[in-house]
């Protein structure tokens, strides 16, 4: 089978031996778009439509490899490296957003306050599913103080790359290019955060729709409906997302530990290897806090996060234990990654 046309959309000799070791004689293919009973793929042959099979386990997503069987089928799943996922809005369960990412850009709009609560969900989200985090500041022509919010950025979110881009005078879409080139990239965040205006300035054409902002207070408008996957001219491919609310966590706990490094660092100085950092006497992260060498609300925010993924652990358990028979979800780091620094 020949595989070139697949290259553009991260297609390796990784995937060729899981999919060689899965079925021999299946065709590959990865999912673009989901479009409810039907998926919009990119195989060997091109990109078209295929039908999908309702009792898949696990379903797919936008990212996902699949093996197609001879009447162009999907006939399994291959097995993710990395799986992004969160609490489906109004629903005590995990939804599954993209697969076999390796970079999550958040998009942060500097047309409005840019919500550290937000920063700190998305990161979680993406330590939970073994991907690298990174912040694009974008409309910085809108600002007059770009370096001052990107520094008060930095400061909130310690060992994340932060960058500031301008589509509108292209300041800084080189380094963002150069930061996702060769890479399975989502972008994620608000709407109206100029992801899809973004992607439009990586890729070098329309590829997607934008749109203006309310006047009263810069929110979107929704003008992303389906998450979609695009390649990139450069090489790597970058997935589009609708804008979101509410950042629901389905995570588990080492993955908020991952997103506030500072307390992970001080807890082995906790007079007790179990402390929770509240009352517990000679904690070294309270210390801290006393010191003014942890801001309070890092921690505030620490024991929130840790709080609402040990609850969704116990949920998830709950489920588990309930449908002992369902395949788990949860994405395992792959030591064969490439993750550049």
């Amino acid at each position: 089978m020949n595989t070139s046309l697949l290259d553009p959309y991260g297609w390796s000799d990784r995937w060729a031996a899981v999919l060689h070791a899965v079925s021999p004689d299946a065709q590959a293919a990865r999912v673009l778009r989901h479009d409810g009973v039907a998926l919009l793929v990119a195989t060997a042959e091109g990109e078209r439509a295929v039908p999908l099979r309702p009792n898949l386990d696990p379903m797919p997503v936008v990212g996902d490899w699949l093996a197609l069987d001879t009447d162009d089928r999907v006939a399994q799943v291959l097995p993710r490296v990395s799986l992004l996922r969160r609490r489906a809005a109004g629903r005590d369960e995990e939804q599954a957003i993209v697969a076999n990412v390796d970079l999550v850009v958040i998009v942060c709009g500097l047309d409005r306050p840019v919500v550290t609560g937000r920063l700190e969900r998305f990161t979680a989200l993406a330590r939970d599913a073994g991907a690298r985090p990174a912040i694009v500041l974008s409309k910085a022509d809108v600002t007059t103080d770009a370096a001052a919010r990107r520094a008060e950025v930095e400061a909130g979110a310690p060992g994340i790359e932060v960058l500031v881009v301008s589509t509108v005078d292209r300041s800084g879409v080189a380094e963002v290019r150069h930061l996702v080139a060769g890479r399975s990239v989502v972008l994620v965040g608000e709407s109206g955060a100029g992801k899809s205006t973004l992607l439009n300035a990586l890729a070098d054409d329309d590829v997607a729709a934008t749109g203006a902002v309310r006047g009263r207070d810069n929110k979107g408008r929704h003008t992303t409906t389906a998450r979609h996957l695009h390649p990139l001219p450069g090489g790597g491919v970058l997935i589009d997302t609708p804008g979101v609310r509410e950042v629901g966590l389905w995570v588990d706990v080492d993955a908020v530990a991952d997103t506030f490094p500072e307390i992970d660092e001080l807890a082995p100085s906790c007079r007790f290897s179990d402390c929770a950092h509240d009352l517990e006497p000679d904690c070294a992260v309270v210390g801290a806090v006393a010191a003014g060498t942890l801001a309070a609300a890092r921690l505030d925010a620490w024991r929130a996060m840790r709080d609402e993924a040990q609850a969704a652990a116990r949920r998830s358990e709950a489920v588990a234990r309930r449908r002992p028979d369902r395949q788990g979800r949860k994405a395992v780091r792959d030591p064969l990654r490439d993750d550049r620094p």
